[in-house]
């Protein structure tokens, strides 16, 4: 006897076309990046020599560009470095808006709540890095075997040295609210980060030793403290707002590429 089919939700009938929605509309938001990205590149064009002044303020004398087109390719480095600056509220509201259909309506305002925040806390961090980093690791690098070597950087080197150095610490320091949007969406708990303590500390001694420069005890500790001061506040964030995420219902998912 033949046993009957059950037929299949409608929902998930209609989840078939999702995929083509969803990337639809990850084309959209690419379209929107790259043009945010692409608008404040060329705003930015406008300010690059003040930039650069600001930029090479640290080292306190001008630097060498050793080919014809250096000077061209800084122009360019600099102005898209600064452009995606200007585009990041952008950028962040764009990723923000993709994955926003996979959350709760009460995961959505958490997020909408701490996108100020995360930006806020970038800025904090790449000004960390620049005004109290920065300073001391050139001051180091400039007197490190100023007895026997001539220090003659390159402007090219330079302006790569430091946009990682200030990047990546704008992005660690977004560390904590990135922790308390898990925790809240019940993707990880305070106790459960705490058991790996002893491996984040390793983590991050093997980040700082990727983007300090140097590898004097000094540069290193400026960089670990912050990134484990970082984690710790996290865990705490994570103890106070971790709430178990419940399983959702066919009723509650978002299938369509519906806009925001």
């Amino acid at each position: 006897m033949s046993q009957a089919i059950a037929p299949i939700p409608e929902d998930l009938d209609n989840s078939r076309m999702g995929l083509l929605d969803h990337l639809s509309e990850l084309r959209d938001r690419l379209i929107w990046i790259v043009a945010a990205l692409a608008i404040g590149t060329m705003v930015s064009f406008l300010f690059v020599t003040p930039l650069l002044q600001f930029i090479t303020a640290p080292v306190g004398t001008k630097l060498q560009a050793l080919g014809p087109t250096d000077t061209i390719g800084i122009f360019f480095k600099v102005g898209f470095a600064a452009g995606a600056v200007f585009a990041m509220p952008v950028l962040v509201y764009q990723i923000v808006a993709f994955i926003a259909p996979g959350l709760y309506p009460h995961e959505k305002r958490t997020l909408l709540i701490l996108m100020p925040g995360i930006m806020l806390l970038f800025f904090i961090g790449a000004s960390f890095a620049y005004f109290i980093m920065l300073p001391v690791a050139v001051g180091f690098l400039q007197n490190f075997l100023g007895t026997v070597i001539n220090q003659e950087w390159t402007i090219d080197k330079y302006i790569g040295f430091v946009t990682r150095i200030v990047f990546w610490i704008g992005v660690f320091f977004e560390t904590p609210l990135v922790i308390a949007f898990m925790a809240r969406i019940g993707l990880v708990s305070g106790p459960q980060l705490l058991n790996y303590w002893r491996q984040a500390i390793v983590i991050v001694s093997v980040v700082a030793a990727m983007i300090t420069p140097t590898v004097d005890p000094v540069n290193m500790a400026i960089v670990m403290l912050p990134l484990i001061l970082l984690f710790f506040m996290g865990v705490g964030l994570a103890y106070i707002l971790y709430k178990p995420r419940a399983p959702r219902s066919l009723d509650e998912m978002d299938w369509g590429g519906d806009d925001d």
